[in-house]
């Protein structure tokens, strides 16, 4: 933003009692009504002869950078195609909560089918606390999630104290040697890892030029950028990237087409302007180098691009989001918003239509800090996808991508 280890269950027999028994659970459990939704496909017990299924998957090996084979693509897709509309609505709305207390949202979690959860806020607390409340969390989900924070470093970094040492700002890690900056990023993912934690919304792909500095209000002036020059920063990158999936968390580019030379914060403002980004803009180099070292998601800036797009800011873009990011660029994993809650740039624009025109653009996961923003936005994404073929589809192919990022995560595998 501008300013799970856990996993699901075990193969076989006890993943499948598990999720029997979750069945029976959800059936007779108190709790306001919901959309009738078909069940969430369960953990398939492998069979001894080949065959492709999601099943649960025990804590192995790392996400890979690159990309699925076709039989486990096809395998996320049938999953996808096994949940109802709201279930997929669901799935593209990850929903912020306070990290010292993230048990506060299990009723959304349970409510709204979400895809994934944004750790908020600051906390010192200890590791094995922590891992139990994601944990807990975890358990009320009918399709495990996406559980995200910010641990960019320096001045952005949400968990603090002796189980997590302060991190050096991108800034003084882009001065010093790669092998710094590796070793800082793997230790930090793999303590991430250890709680729970499946997504880091980082590294900052933005570049900074250095006559602005801290000039730039969201990312220069909290020192968040690996650097003025793009090439350098688009090397930095690559590092933070492999070091990060390596150790068991996916990365988040961020804040695509890039931040570095507004003058406003898309937080407090609605002036936040770069009027020199255009598609063969050298400040794409970082986000380039990103995708090209497997990041699972990319993050789209609140800001506004004239010369890519005079009529909508960034996250309503589809010349941005789909045009340049998925065509040009070739970008085939998850789009995530920068947050749609509580960030001035997208005031003027009513909860749901911010979710609904985000998913049209091209986007997939929806980030709101706002808990109350989940209401309005699923039940605009659902009446919009009831009305509009096309926007149904689109919700089936952001879904599609949302979970394809569990499975990069570990949270569900698919085997063959």
């Amino acid at each position: 933003m501008t300013n799970i280890h856990w996993r699901w269950w075990g193969l076989g027999v006890v993943a499948a009692i598990v999720a029997i028994l979750l069945t029976v659970w959800a059936a007779t459990s108190d709790g306001p009504p919901r959309p009738a939704a078909a069940p969430a496909p369960a953990p398939v017990v492998p069979s001894a002869s080949p065959s492709t299924a999601v099943s649960a998957a025990a804590p192995s090996t790392p996400p890979s950078a690159g990309p699925s084979p076709g039989g486990v693509d096809e395998c996320i897709a049938s999953t996808v195609d096994r949940l109802s509309l709201e279930q997929r609505v669901g799935q593209l709305l990850m929903l912020g909560t306070e990290v010292d207390d993230p048990r506060d949202v299990r009723g959304a979690v349970d409510r709204y089918h979400l895809g994934g959860v944004f750790l908020a806020g600051r906390s010192t607390r200890s590791a094995s606390s922590l891992r139990a409340d994601i944990a807990a969390v975890q358990r009320g989900a009918e399709m495990p999630l996406l559980i995200a924070l910010d641990q960019e470093g320096g001045s952005v970094q949400t968990l603090k104290g002796p189980d997590f040492p302060l991190l050096p700002s991108a800034q003084r890690l882009g001065a010093g040697p790669p092998a710094k900056l590796r070793a800082a990023v793997r230790d930090s993912a793999r303590r991430l890892n250890d709680i729970g934690v499946t997504v880091n919304l980082a590294p900052v792909a933005d570049t900074v030029p250095a006559a602005l500095g801290e000039g730039n209000p969201p990312i220069g002036a909290f020192h968040r950028q690996y650097g003025s020059d793009p090439g350098q920063v688009a090397d930095d990158i690559e590092q933070h990237v492999a070091a990060s999936q390596g150790a068991g968390v996916l990365t988040i580019l961020k804040h695509f087409p890039g931040l570095g030379r507004v003058t406003a914060n898309t937080d407090t403002s609605t002036r936040a302007v770069d009027a020199t980004a255009t598609a063969d803009d050298p400040y794409l180099e970082p986000f380039v180098a990103g995708i090209k070292a497997g990041s699972a998601g990319v993050m789209v800036s609140s800001a506004s691009y004239p010369k890519l797009d005079g009529k909508s800011i960034a996250p309503f873009s589809t010349p941005i989001i789909t045009g340049l990011l998925r065509e040009k660029l070739g970008y085939t994993g998850l789009v995530m918003s920068d947050d749609l809650g509580a960030a001035d740039a997208v005031e003027r624009v009513p909860p749901g239509q911010r979710a609904v025109r985000f998913v049209a653009a091209g986007g997939d996961l929806v980030l709101t800090i706002r808990p109350a923003d989940a209401a309005p936005m699923t039940r605009a994404m659902v009446a919009e996808a009831r009305r509009s073929p096309a926007f149904d589809a689109r919700v089936t192919d952001a879904a599609r991508h949302v979970v394809q990022a569990k499975h990069r995560a570990d949270l569900l595998t698919c085997q063959s």
